[in-house]
Formats: structure tokens, sequence, C-alpha cells
């Protein structure tokens, strides 16, 4: 081991490199950390010398991480969340908190979630920020890398969406499938067969990091694929779309008895196997070294489980 080096680097640059993986900008760094700008160009550049990586690219006012700084980043990440657990020692008390705890979604799944964020938008006191991001903008490698804390995702259980020894996945909300149709649909008045389902024309999802549904794999398998005419950005969009088109929408029934935009929309159950999906949480194991993450963990696993019992009464 180079102790020689290793005295060079303290928990300060790490925490600067952290913060710009995280902002992309030496200003919105320097604000998070409440120091000047030309403190966190500093530690930059005394980073760059100890680590032999340009680190960052300027692109405008946009700083573009380097290969290797996106591939140093999770570990980073594990770093200071080992070294803020020696600090906290396991304590933590939300009304003292002033930090920012952040979480990544579809913007579908909020509609199910919004009465445990905003429960703990309260607990977390005044002085404390909750941020919730689309899962475009956040998803696992943010995850992996410490950019965001946790990810709550619906997809199918047969499948692991992702194999990473540092993610761990936590089934919070066990769901089914349906169909949804518009009022107008002429399959409103027909029972929904096999057949029925592939001649008519579907709606999709976009999603770049989950695999195909294994719905879709096995329905392709003993039948034949979907006809699908439109992909959409997410579960909202589709049902707007499903009231305006004789498109079939199929998704999930703990959503479709929630959302507002599926209000109106006929219900099916649909006429094949199709697996099991569930909501899950998803989080950074290196995270749970930070008391505040951990708690945050707690309340969140204990209130989808009020949540389940709730919808499944």
């Amino acid at each position: 081991m180079d102790y020689i080096t290793l005295s060079r680097i303290s928990v300060k640059h790490l925490t600067v490199l952290h913060m710009l993986l995280t902002t992309h900008s030496v200003t919105q760094a320097a604000e998070k950390l409440c120091v000047t700008p030309s403190s966190v160009s500093k530690t930059l550049s005394q980073l760059r010398n100890l680590l032999k990586d340009e680190l960052f690219y300027r692109d405008g006012t946009h700083l573009v991480p380097t290969p290797f700084a996106l591939n140093i980043g999770p570990a980073v990440h594990g770093i200071l969340s080992s070294v803020n657990g020696l600090l906290y020692q396991g304590s933590f008390n939300p009304a003292y908190f002033h930090g920012n705890f952040s979480l990544a979604m579809r913007e579908s799944t909020f509609e199910i979630f919004a009465p445990v964020l905003q429960k703990l938008s309260v607990q977390i006191g005044n002085q404390a920020q909750l941020n919730v991001f689309a899962k475009e903008q956040m998803s696992f490698d943010a995850l992996i890398r410490g950019q965001v804390d946790f990810l709550l995702l619906p997809h199918d259980i047969s499948q692991p969406p992702v194999q990473n020894k540092d993610l761990v996945w936590q089934t919070i909300l066990k769901d089914e499938m349906v169909c949804l149709m518009s009022s107008a649909n002429s399959l409103v008045n027909e029972t929904l067969s096999v057949e029925r389902y592939l001649c008519a024309r579907h709606l999709g999802i976009h999603d770049k990091d989950l695999s195909e549904p294994y719905f879709e794999q096995n329905l392709t398998q003993r039948y034949t694929k979907r006809n699908v005419a439109m992909l959409v950005a997410d579960f909202g969009s589709a049902a707007v779309m499903c009231h305006h088109s004789d498109y079939l929408f199929t998704c999930s029934k703990l959503w479709a008895r929630i959302a507002l935009q599926a209000k109106g929309l006929v219900e099916r159950p649909l006429p094949f196997e199709y697996g099991q999906v569930a909501y899950s949480l998803v989080w950074n194991k290196a995270s749970l070294n930070d008391p505040a993450l951990k708690w945050l963990q707690q309340q969140l696993l204990n209130a989808c489980k009020t949540i389940g019992e709730c919808l499944n009464e």
C-alpha cells in the first residue's frame, strides 16, 4: 500500500470529486459544500495531479467526466459513505438534519407513492430537502455512483432487471397486470381472449434500462408478438392516449386503480399467464453506512408496507 500517496489525498478531495460527479458544475458543487468556486477548482487541480487524469473536460458551463472519473465514482461513494458512518456512529435525528435526500422513480410511480413522499417530507423537518428525480434523469448508474440514494421501480420479478452485486433489490408492493381500454372500444362488450388481445393494437412504454418483460417474451413464444402502435414515455402518457384511441394499454393494476389519468378507462384481466410483477426499492449497499440513509430506507419500507395493507383491504 502506498501510504505516502494516500496521505496526500484527503476526505475533502474525495468529497469535491463526488460533488463534481453529481452536479457537473464547479459553481453548484461549491454551493452544496458552502465553499467558493475557486476552492473547488483548486481541489480539482490537486486531484488531477494526484490521480494523473484530467477527470473533467469543460463543455461550455458543463463539466464532462472522463471515463476514469466515471469508473472510480462508485468507489469514491463507498469510501465517503463509510467515513460518514464512522463520524456519526449510527445515530440520526431527522429533526436536526440539514442535508438532502434523493429518490428516482418513473413519473407514473409518483401517483402511488405521493402519500409516502409527503409524509417523509414532513418527517425530515424544515431544514432538509427531499429531491425526487425521474428515472430517465437518475437511473442505475447514478445509484451506483451515489448521485441518487434510492430507486423506486415497477418491474417483472421473474427477471432481475440489473445484475450488479452492489445493488440491493427489495420488493415493497406486490402487483398484477391488467389491460386498460377506452369505454368506446369495441372490446368493452366482449370477453378479452388471447386472440382478441393480439388482434388489437397496443401502447408500449420506453425503458432503456429494464429488459423486455417476461410477459412479452412468453406471449411471443406461445402465440405471437404484440402489435405495438406507439411507444410513449410513461404510464400517464399511455393512459391519455388510450382515452383517445382504440389501443390497449397493459399496465400495473395498482397504478390503474389510483392514477387520475386512468379514470374512465375500462379494466380487464389479461387472458394469459404473465409471471409476477411488483414495485421494488433499490439501493446501493455502501449507502447504508450513512445513518441518515439507513433511517430513510426504514421509513420507506415501513410506509410502503402500510400502503400495501391499505390497497389489499
